[in-house]
C-alpha cells in the first residue's frame, strides 16, 4: 500500500507541474523550462501512471472484490471506469505536451500549430489535472482503507506483481 500511497503523491506532483506547466507556456511560450516540465509529465503519465493503474486493476481492485462489500464493488467499479477516462483526456493532452517538449529552437515562441493545440489542451489540463487529483482522493478515502482487510498472502502477492511489474530483463 506504501508504494500506491507514493504513486498518488507522484500523481499530486506531476497534475499540479502540468498545470503550472499550462500557465508558463501560455506566458513564455516553448522555453527551456517549459520543455524540461512537458517532458517531466509525459515521462509519468506515459510511463509510471499506466502502471499504477495496472497495479489497481490488476492486482489490488480484485482482491478488494473478493472481500464481497456491494458498497465498495461499485465504488470498484466507478473509479476503474475512471481510469479508462483518464486515459481519453490524456491521449487528448499529449500531442499538446509532445509539441512543447520537442527539440526546437527554445528562444521561439509558438508556431501556429502549438497556438492551435495550447488553445485545445487548456480546458483538457485543467480537466485532466482536477479530474486525477480528485481520483487519487477518493482511492484513498473509500477503497485503500479496505486492504486492512486482505490477509497478508494476498498482499504481498500484490507486492510482487507491482515489483515485477516494474522490472525490466
Amino acid at each position: 500500500m506504501a508504494l500506491l500511497l507514493a504513486c498518488h503523491d507522484k500523481v499530486r506532483r506531476f497534475a499540479k507541474l502540468l498545470l503550472r506547466l499550462q500557465q508558463h507556456a501560455a506566458a513564455q511560450g516553448r522555453d527551456a523550462q517549459a520543455q524540461d516540465a512537458a517532458r517531466s509529465v509525459l515521462r509519468y503519465f506515459e510511463v509510471a501512471a499506466p502502471l499504477h493503474h495496472a497495479d489497481e486493476d490488476d492486482d489490488l481492485y480484485p482482491a478488494l472484490l473478493a472481500l464481497g462489500d456491494a458498497k465498495a464493488t461499485a465504488r470498484i467499479q466507478a473509479l476503474s471506469a475512471e481510469h479508462s477516462e483518464l486515459n481519453a483526456l490524456w491521449q487528448q493532452l499529449a500531442p499538446w505536451l509532445r509539441h512543447l517538449a520537442a527539440d526546437v529552437d527554445v528562444a521561439s515562441t509558438f508556431d501556429a500549430e502549438g497556438a492551435r493545440m495550447a488553445a485545445d489542451a487548456s480546458a483538457t489540463a485543467s480537466d485532466f489535472a482536477a479530474r486525477y487529483l480528485a481520483h487519487a482522493e477518493a482511492e484513498e478515502r473509500e477503497l485503500y482503507p479496505l486492504a486492512a482487510g486482505l490477509s497478508a498472502d494476498t498482499l504481498v502477492r500484490i507486492a510482487q506483481a507491482m515489483v515485477a511489474r516494474r522490472t525490466t530483463d
